[in-house]
């Protein structure tokens, strides 16, 4: 059985983050992953993606903060479980929890942070009859490596911030970017809709508003598509494609922690915004997983509910113990081995 103070299910950004924050009052953690690496989405979905609402970056890939993170925690040793998905939980005579994955690991742990984002996710997939036909073929939901569309047509349906950003990116490594989307608004960043708009006014993306695209052509491989165009003029265009890319988001699943007795709403898990536990004390829920008035899903976000959390967990863990968190300095942090490493260290007073 594996013990730790924290055990955290998910090991995204928040779920990473969490290590760092709590490392700092000297709590250990673990993280539970379904995926076979740490990073969540900006490993396994979009390595490559820039990100720009991180403060101090104004612009890092989705995988290097994820490298970021975790070398930002090395100091703490937090340890994995991965590839292996959190499936029940049970509260012991002493308080705790353990919980169980579907491989059979057991964690045992005071606090439990649910930190597992969209959770178990599918790409939201349009209604086009032949899709299917060429997944793997000229078709797909995510982009790992934009580098495979270095001089190639591709075509990107969608009107959030996933197709307007990698419209922008793709705009300098493919041939020919076209974005396609059924409205003439997006629902994306106003900044992005107005790089989009002024690529297409330099002839470096082709926008088509309104429009769906209804059909795939090809043999072996996707060599064309079909757009069907709406509104005061319509039309059908067949466009020469090398790829096609639907980026409609994705349809979240809660999976077995949705039967944890959790209050759920809309897919999301309800907290209180003092220190985002749910309705069962010492379970937590942060980051893109949780809910409550106002929430934001960012990854920002999902840090400051981090941070929030670690300090209610300590309390929990350490009842007769008061402190107050006064700053971060720069300066060696102490690891659980011992070791110096070069990171902020937190000035906490604690009083007996």
């Amino acid at each position: 059985m594996i013990k730790t103070d924290i055990l955290i299910i998910g090991a995204g950004p928040t779920g990473l983050f969490t290590v760092f924050e709590a490392g700092l009052l000297q709590l250990k953690c673990h993280l539970i992953d379904a995926l076979p690496q740490p990073g969540g989405q900006c490993s396994e979905i979009y390595p490559k993606k820039p990100i720009y609402d991180i403060p101090g970056f104004p612009e890092v890939l989705a995988g290097d903060l994820v490298n970021n993170l975790m070398e930002q925690i090395k100091a703490f040793q937090p340890g994995f479980t991965l590839g292996e998905r959190a499936n029940t939980i049970e509260k012991l005579e002493d308080g705790t929890f353990l919980v169980t994955t579907n491989k059979g690991t057991q964690h045992n742990a005071p606090i439990v942070a649910i930190a597992g984002g969209l959770g178990s996710f599918e790409p939201r997939k349009p209604l086009i009859n032949n899709l299917k036909a060429f997944e793997d073929k000229g078709v797909a939901y995510f982009i790992k490596n934009p580098e495979i569309y270095r001089d190639k047509k591709v075509l990107i349906a969608g009107g959030g911030d996933s197709a307007l950003d990698w419209s922008i990116f793709l705009a300098d490594v493919a041939s020919e970017v076209t974005l396609v989307h059924r409205r003439n608004e997006f629902r994306g960043a106003l900044d992005s809709v107005e790089k989009v708009q002024a690529l297409k006014d330099l002839g470096k993306i082709n926008l088509i508003t309104p429009a769906e695209v209804t059909e795939l052509k090809g043999t072996d491989k996707l060599h064309a598509v079909l757009i069907q165009k709406s509104g005061d003029k319509e039309e059908q265009i067949i466009k020469e494609v090398d790829e096609f890319i639907p980026l409609f988001g994705l349809s979240p699943k809660l999976g077995p922690i949705a039967d944890w007795g959790l209050e759920i709403e809309k897919n999301a898990i309800k907290v209180n915004t003092f220190d985002y536990q749910t309705n069962i004390p010492g379970i937590y829920a942060i980051g893109d997983v949780n809910t409550y008035p106002g929430k934001l899903k960012l990854i920002l976000c999902g840090f400051h509910e981090a941070t929030l959390m670690c300090q209610s967990a300590y309390q929990r863990i350490y009842p007769d113990k008061k402190y107050v968190m006064k700053y971060t300095t720069v300066g060696g942090v102490s690891g659980f081995d011992g070791s110096k490493k070069q990171a902020p260290k937190a000035v906490v007073k604690t009083i007996e």
